[in-house]
């Protein structure tokens, strides 16, 4: 039995404490249209979806300004299904992909807003460019003949830890890649190069230290 009751209550006191240019995701996977009602109601706007066969049904029953985000593993042959509304896709991890959104955003007649997925967690399963990778592709310099995306920062996962002191250093590790790829490739003031996604209920307030603007909340809010 879901309590729908507590989670606009839950929504106004993460938000209350959030500090100035920090957004709030609410990852509403796995979660009924009811309980992103709830959520909806106490004022949120940004939900995230990590299937983009629920990303689509529940668009087109819930109000039209929700902004979705897209932050589980893309498929190639799913991004069809989002690339007409999606608010921004946090989990391109490969060129080949970004390819792909901008052909998408291409014939949707927009320019699709992305975020470059980083692997810094010890876990193998994650997805992402490594550091080196991620540099290795703006290097190459061939991203910026596609005019269908738009690169605005990077996301992470931290390691599944009880070390705190490591899931800071994962944190830190990505902001200081993020602030590098601002200063090298993103400083010609024809892009917007300014979202760190990171953080999920149980690492957030890391994150945050650590230069997070995007945090990503699901059970803090929807409960398990």
């Amino acid at each position: 039995m879901r309590d729908n009751g507590y989670i606009g209550e839950r929504i106004k006191r993460i938000n209350a404490a959030l500090p100035d240019g920090v957004t709030l995701i609410a990852v509403s996977k796995y979660h009924p249209t009811e309980s992103v009602q709830a959520a909806y109601e106490a004022g949120q706007r940004d939900f995230g979806e990590s299937k983009a066969q629920d990303l689509v049904k529940k668009q087109q029953e819930l109000p039209a300004d929700i902004r979705w985000h897209f932050i589980g593993h893309l498929q190639s042959n799913k991004i069809k299904y989002i690339a007409p509304f999606v608010h921004l896709i946090h989990s391109i991890d490969s060129y080949r992909l970004l390819q792909e959104v901008d052909r998408h955003g291409a014939k949707n007649g927009r320019r699709i807003p992305c975020l470059l997925q980083i692997h810094i967690a010890k876990e193998e399963t994650k997805f992402g460019f490594t550091p080196d990778e991620c540099i290795s592709m703006l290097q190459d310099s061939a991203w910026r003949t596609l005019q269908n995306i738009e690169i605005r920062g990077v996301m992470c996962m931290a390691s599944n830890t009880d070390d705190v002191e490591q899931v800071r250093e994962e944190f830190a590790a990505v902001h200081r890649l993020f602030l590098e790829m601002k200063e090298r490739f993103f400083n010609d003031g024809e892009n917007r190069f300014d979202i760190m996604s990171a953080g999920m209920s149980d690492d957030y307030p890391i994150a945050m230290e650590n230069g997070s603007t995007h945090i990503r909340i699901g059970s803090g809010i929807f409960c398990e």
